[in-house]
């Protein structure tokens, strides 16, 4: 297991840290941007929490999330936070979750995000698969992934009680070779 720090051209991405929780709270206690996470909106106190349980995270234990910071190097502040964890069963797959602060949204920052995190599992940690699961009704999340390569491989249909109702998703997967081939055609 390692610590995680990422450089994409705008973005660090690196453990969360007690400095954060201001703008980590900001966007997490909105109920627009937790409308298709697994979380909901987060008191700051469950905000503090929450970074305090992560900080100190080492990438690399199957069936655990590790929630890292995503920081903007030029500003040096949290637009928004990922996930990234190995399968419990089988650590060449992973799964992936990226959140970008309503105040930072339209930007660029979950594609950067995204080809970041994907560049260093397939590249660097040879990860065989990667995976994410995304509500049917996220058309944010659905472009993001299919602009990136992603192929759509299963439909869910009312397959989790979410939020107070029946939701659908789709699974989305990308294969190392299928990333291989995106970019050795440039």
């Amino acid at each position: 297991m390692e610590k995680l720090l990422l450089n994409t051209e705008r973005l660090l991405i690196r453990n969360l840290k007690p400095t954060d929780l201001e703008d980590f709270h900001v966007y997490r206690s909105n109920p627009e941007v937790t409308k298709y996470q697994g979380f909901d909106v987060m008191t700051a106190a469950q905000a503090e929490f929450f970074i305090n349980e992560q900080k100190d995270k080492l990438f690399g234990q199957p069936g655990e999330y590790v929630q890292y910071a995503i920081e903007n190097k030029a500003t040096q502040q949290l637009v928004g936070d990922c996930a990234i964890k190995l399968t419990e069963f089988d650590e060449r797959i992973a799964e992936v979750g990226i959140t970008i602060s309503h105040l930072e949204q339209k930007k660029g920052y979950a594609k950067e995000t995204l080809l970041g995190i994907l560049a260093f599992l397939f590249n660097t940690k040879k990860i065989h698969r990667v995976e994410e699961t995304v509500d049917a009704e996220n058309t944010a999340s659905i472009n993001l992934l299919k602009s990136t390569g992603f192929r759509q491989e299963g439909h869910f249909i009312e397959n989790i009680f979410f939020k107070g109702k029946w939701g659908s998703e789709y699974r989305y997967a990308m294969l190392k070779r299928e990333w291989d081939e995106i970019n050795n055609a440039y």
